[in-house]
């Protein structure tokens, strides 16, 4: 037990001086905090929304024009003061009519100026002036964590807004066509049915990101096309209607190699891809190659993958000779293909 005397000790006692400790930094409260992060949401919000679309969109049943009209909608955006707008070729291709909503309560008849498949992206065109528009970010500057705010109609709810952060990037989607879409957007910003084709944006207004698709039984796994693609493919589709890309004409799959080969040969990769299927008369019919040879290569490219030749498909390549490295069986061969045009489809 410790007696008052000894008390007295303690207080009386001289006793080392010790600096105060230097007060650390404030912590702004959580109630700052969400206020700061709701301030941010909301204001790009409101440079952002006049700009959104809701698309009402008409289409033939079956492929098939029986008078009947099946309606659907999704999102949009405006690109430019002029009425250019940016959605999502699922949306609008093989539309029979368009019709948009702006956030002012306006409505117009749109124009399909282009789309693009391979990319999911198009771009529609309304006749109007004094029309508000995003500009498109820096896609490559995003990384994870940041803000990240989905705005569209989904289930046909107009001016939705939804906010989450950007959960990944690099990510990859087949596109409906097949091809492979490259550096999209994981967000876990809600999206749903609808939400198509509207931007994902920054808090400072901007978009980064197109939005696209969801997987159905997961919560929170969203993707984006990015703004640098959407950028470069929204350019084209309004100069020329489409985007111009090359083709060889096989169907195929990639397989691996087997060691003894790699080793042979010195190939830089373990794989490679086996053509299933030539098309008569197609370039790569033309050029020699057959039903069961391995693509190692396009001119000096090494193709490990189907995703990969798809890549190297560029408008560039038109009419161009290439040097196509394959293996028949054991034989590395060099063939010469001239790549054609894509047809439309």
């Amino acid at each position: 037990m410790i007696s008052a005397a000894m008390i007295d000790f303690l207080s009386d006692s001289p006793v080392a001086e010790f600096p105060a400790p230097a007060a650390s930094p404030r912590m702004p409260p959580d109630e700052s905090l969400l206020d700061a992060y709701s301030d941010a949401v909301s204001h790009a919000v409101e440079l952002a929304g006049p700009a959104v679309l809701h698309l009402e969109v008409r289409s033939p049943v079956n492929g098939r024009d029986t008078g009947a009209d099946v309606a659907g909608s999704g999102s949009g955006f405006f690109l430019s003061p002029d009425g250019y707008a940016l959605t999502n070729s699922h949306v609008v291709r093989g539309a029979t009519a368009i019709r948009v909503a702006l956030a002012d309560g306006r409505r117009f008849e749109a124009d399909l100026v282009g789309d693009d498949p391979d990319t999911d992206l198009a771009v529609i065109r309304v006749t109007a002036g004094d029309l508000s528009h995003l500009a498109l970010g820096d896609s490559d500057r995003v990384r994870p964590g940041h803000i990240a705010i989905a705005l569209g109609s989904p289930m046909g709810f107009q001016q939705t807004v939804t906010a989450g952060i950007v959960s990944g990037l690099g990510r990859a989607l087949h596109a409906s066509s097949g091809r492979l879409i490259d550096n999209i957007i994981q967000t876990d910003a809600a999206l749903n049915p609808g939400n198509s084709g509207g931007p994902l944006i920054n808090t400072r207004g901007d978009v980064i990101g197109v939005n696209t698709a969801i997987i159905r039984p997961a919560q929170g796994i969203c993707f984006a096309i990015a703004s640098n693609l959407a950028r470069w493919v929204a350019g084209w589709l309004i100069k020329d209607g489409r985007i111009r890309r090359s083709y060889l004409g096989v169907g195929g799959q990639t397989v691996p190699l087997l060691r003894a080969l790699v080793r042979t040969y010195r190939l830089p990769t373990p794989t490679g891809v086996l053509v299933a299927h030539v098309e008569p008369g197609s370039p790569a019919a033309l050029a020699g190659l057959r039903e069961g040879d391995i693509i190692l290569a396009l001119d000096t490219t090494s193709v490990p993958d189907v995703n990969t030749l798809h890549k190297l498909l560029t408008a560039d390549r038109i009419d161009r000779p290439a040097t196509l490295a394959t293996l028949r069986h054991t034989e590395r061969l060099a063939l010469t293909v001239t790549p054609r045009e894509m047809p439309v489809a």
